[in-house]
């Protein structure tokens, strides 16, 4: 199974805290509360503290935008553009902001699913897995086309995608379950 999505059309939800807003890509599995695994963009427009995940694996990666401080009891980390930062969901982080970011966030529920977040120029595949056009134009094994603000997510078959352009750079999330 794999689903194709756009920025455009991801359903928006604003934070309870009034910082940002997140663009849910997929909930899996879906309509179910308490998600195994999670794939979203948020735009972070105000300083604050992100909210607490017990049990859940974070991965945030910066899309655009100015500088991201992330501050917690556990040190601080500058997020850099396209360079994933994995975290425990229970660390306490405080954000701060200059101007407005959004990122690309998994999360995973410890004890059922892991991700890997990599950034691609080259051909990628996996079984399960999220992917997110950062430049230029790549291609499915079932020859679709996907371009920048485009993505797609999978679930139980091999997936690959090649680059179709020399700038071509590619947000890859493999996801794999814990046995």
């Amino acid at each position: 199974m794999s689903t194709r999505f756009a920025y455009d059309q991801l359903p928006v939800s604003r934070w309870r805290n009034g910082g940002g807003e997140t663009r849910e890509i997929v909930s899996y599995p879906p309509g179910d509360a308490q998600f195994a695994w999670r794939a979203s963009i948020a735009t972070i427009s105000a300083d604050g503290p992100f909210s607490p995940f017990p049990g859940i694996d974070r991965v945030i990666t910066l899309l655009h935008g100015d500088s991201v401080l992330l501050r917690g009891d556990h040190g601080e980390h500058v997020l850099q553009p396209h360079r994933p930062w994995p975290f425990p969901g229970e660390w306490a982080i405080d954000a701060r902001i200059r101007g407005s970011c959004e990122d690309f966030n998994i999360m995973t529920r410890r004890d059922s699913w892991r991700s890997q977040v990599t950034v691609e120029q080259k051909t990628a595949s996996s079984e399960n897995g999220v992917a997110w056009v950062l430049a230029g134009e790549w291609q499915t094994s079932a020859g679709e086309m996907l371009e920048v603000d485009q993505g797609i997510w999978w679930l139980d078959e091999k997936l690959e995608l090649a680059p179709q352009t020399p700038d071509a750079r590619l947000l890859f999330v493999t996801l794999s379950r814990v046995l």
